[in-house]
């Protein structure tokens, strides 16, 4: 089930102002150019952001995401409807043949277990036309990303349109590696408090090449996220042309 900050129809709305600098987004829409895509799977597109921004580019974009909230948000969007919009996750998609699918931010360290994990990925092999490529992005474990964050953990506020100022109480819950876990508390103007936890695996590249390969899908290219240098591998991977 998808966290509530994605799947609770009030914070949902919140995502894309208290997480409003998506400049990580650019690494994404280069790839698609480097690759010559012109069919694109955002596999967890959660409020549309990168999948708009595609089909922006001219791209055909399908847009898959278990959080039906998330997915609203995504549609009342201007040019939502120059994109596909799936309500599920890789396992549970239409027949597509595209050149390009994605996994931006921390979708790739939401499954948990490898079988989860494991799943998705054939999935995202089955849609993939042959020689089509997937690119994603994980946390490197030796960055030890938890720390800054646990450093980071207090309130924070930001006035969200049609409901006012909303404060968010961050904190770190527990560190259990290779998991993560943390939780937010958001309070809103009538005094109601939502909350949203999450955890997240961190994979060592080692096992994402392995579950890549066992996927039938090849690694290309591992990279460093322009904007964070040091902190994330993005990963290039192509099912095989024949």
């Amino acid at each position: 089930m998808p966290d509530p900050i994605f799947a609770d129809p009030r914070l949902a709305p919140l995502y894309d102002v208290f997480d409003d600098d998506r400049s990580d987004l650019d690494l994404y829409r280069a790839v698609a150019r480097e690759v010559g895509a012109r069919r694109v799977l955002d596999v967890g597109c959660g409020t549309g952001t990168l999948a708009l921004l595609l089909a922006g580019d001219g791209l055909e974009v399908t847009g898959v995401d278990p959080a039906g909230a998330s997915l609203d948000v995504a549609r009342a969007k201007p040019g939502a409807d120059r994109v596909t919009w799936w309500h599920g996750d890789a396992t549970t998609l239409p027949p597509l043949a595209v050149d390009l699918a994605t996994m931006t931010g921390n979708v790739a360290q939401v499954f948990l277990s490898d079988d989860d994990w494991s799943a998705t990925l054939r999935g995202i092999r089955g849609a993939l036309a042959p020689g089509g490529h997937l690119v994603l992005e994980t946390r490197r474990p030796g960055a030890r990303a938890w720390e800054a964050w646990a450093a980071d953990a207090g309130a924070g506020a930001r006035d969200v349109p049609g409901v006012g100022r909303v404060v968010e109480e961050f904190a770190v819950t527990e560190v259990a590696l290779p998991l993560v876990s943390f939780r937010s508390v958001f309070r809103f103007p009538d005094g109601t408090e939502v909350a949203s936890a999450s955890t997240l695996r961190f994979r060592s590249l080692a096992e994402v090449r392995a579950s890549l390969a066992a996927a039938g899908l090849d690694v290309v290219d591992v990279r460093d996220a322009p904007d964070r240098p040091g902190l994330e591998h993005v990963v290039l991977a192509r099912r095989p042309a024949g």
